[in-house]
């Protein structure tokens, strides 16, 4: 029939979810703990990733005969009856953290699983050399830390909510408050907006709050990182890139800056994880002075780590020239982002509520 709307077809499917996190074991005074023998180890505190316990086991003198000289490291599934499909990578770093690696492998993949025949531990029998490690002991101060990247995935229930957000964000019914951000205009819903980032909260319903809201001013952001900020902030998801080669370095140390500015704290882990993967000698100064403004640690970390490797692939003499305006201007001239977010809101002439975070 002519005129009469065909029904939206929303389909349920069983997804796959990835929960990562950074197992750690210090291992102090390596000198001092040899000659514990062959399969003997030390653990580190059992963790939980993606709902299940792991651990790391070092042994020192290897895991049996056949090591040969080496120490061995390994991931151990601690929970029990369930098979476990993971990502992980090992590695093992000088406690200062400095130097290159002393240890590294590629990312495994793995099934561990318990029971009769379990395969509940997975690692490298051929960690490190101890030779290495016996001299770097001599040289420093014996103290190391071996670290382990475990990725699990697990099935996770249908998610249609942030299908129906995403789609009432795009529909603009029931919008209350305008977003004014360059020449762009973005249309909201207040109540959502005030349940995510505190800003939010703060600018629409707290005691600083205008009696007008309707049209808010943003400063300081992109249109199109601002945009990709809110489709985040209704959906939980960054969306669609509309670059084939998805979103560039510069536009996610952009995205990672205006989600520090609002309390937006998976969002800016999203950015932090994705940058670590675009580290080079062309960007190591910009993303560390990045990461130490807006108190990256795991992107701090990961400089710090690859940092040698970054400086021997640029030539001696030659500067780092920065590809990304908001890390070489704005943060050279003392653009500061602290852990209490500092809001400012006033009103100008034309009627907005300004929003400024200095």
């Amino acid at each position: 029939m002519a005129g009469e709307r065909v029904p939206e077809k929303i389909t349920s499917s069983k997804i796959l979810a990835e929960t990562t996190a950074t197992l750690s074991l210090e291992v102090t005074n390596y000198l001092q703990l040899t000659g514990m023998g062959v399969s003997k180890f030390v653990s580190s505190p059992a963790f939980r990733i993606g709902g299940y316990d792991w651990r790391i086991d070092f042994f020192l003198d290897g895991e049996n005969e056949d090591c040969a000289g080496n120490a061995s490291a390994f991931l151990t599934y601690l929970s029990q009856d369930v098979d476990v499909s993971t990502k992980f990578r090992m590695r093992m770093l000088e406690k200062k953290g400095r130097s290159p690696p002393v240890a590294s492998f590629d990312v495994s993949k793995r099934v561990f699983s318990s029971g009769p025949y379990k395969d509940d531990s997975w690692g490298h029998y051929k960690f490190v050399d101890k030779a290495k490690l016996e001299s770097l002991s001599q040289l420093g101060d014996g103290c190391f830390t071996v670290l382990c990247d475990v990725t699990v995935t697990h099935d996770s229930l249908p998610v249609e909510l942030p299908f129906h957000l995403g789609r009432v964000l795009r529909d603009g019914r029931g919008t209350d408050v305008t977003f004014h951000v360059g020449r762009r205009k973005f249309h909201a819903h207040s109540p959502v907006l005030a349940a995510r980032p505190p800003v939010f909260e703060a600018q629409l319903y707290g005691p600083m709050a205008d009696k007008d809201m309707g049209r808010v001013k943003i400063v300081g952001v992109k249109p199109f990182i601002f945009e990709t900020m809110l489709h985040y902030i209704y959906t939980d998801f960054l969306p669609p890139c509309p670059d084939e080669g998805g979103y560039s370095a510069a536009a996610m140390q952009h995205l990672l800056v205006a989600a520090d500015r609002y309390g937006l704290d998976r969002l800016k882990l999203m950015c932090e994880e994705e940058l670590c993967k675009r580290i080079d000698a062309e960007t190591i100064a910009t993303m560390s002075m990045l990461a130490d403004q807006h108190h990256c640690k795991r992107l701090k970390d990961a400089c710090l780590e690859l940092f040698p490797a970054a400086a021997r692939g640029r030539p001696r003499g030659k500067r780092v020239k920065s590809t990304t305006p908001i890390v070489s201007n704005k943060l050279r001239r003392g653009l500061r982002s602290d852990t209490k977010l500092r809001r400012v809101l006033r009103s100008d002439k034309e009627g907005y509520v300004e929003m400024a975070l200095p």
